[in-house]
């Protein structure tokens, strides 16, 4: 895996998707505590990307109670 922007991007965009699909911030399928560097690139923009997609959800209805899946 090449850690760049597109890839950047891509793994914003499957955290995006994750949130949107209902999966908790914990079902990150990267390793963040992992010694690969890969994993944790994964990690970080994965859950980058479920943040921001939270974010905009909680922004369009800041009335209704979001799951943090804990």
């Amino acid at each position: 895996m090449e850690l760049n922007r597109q890839r950047y991007l891509a793994l914003l965009n499957e955290g995006k998707t994750a949130f949107g699909q209902g999966d908790p911030s914990d079902a990150c399928p990267y390793d963040q505590y992992s010694a690969d560097q890969e994993q944790q690139f994964g990690a970080r923009y994965w859950t980058k990307g479920w943040m921001a997609a939270r974010t905009a959800a909680e922004a369009r209805n800041p009335q209704a109670e979001i799951s943090t899946g804990q």
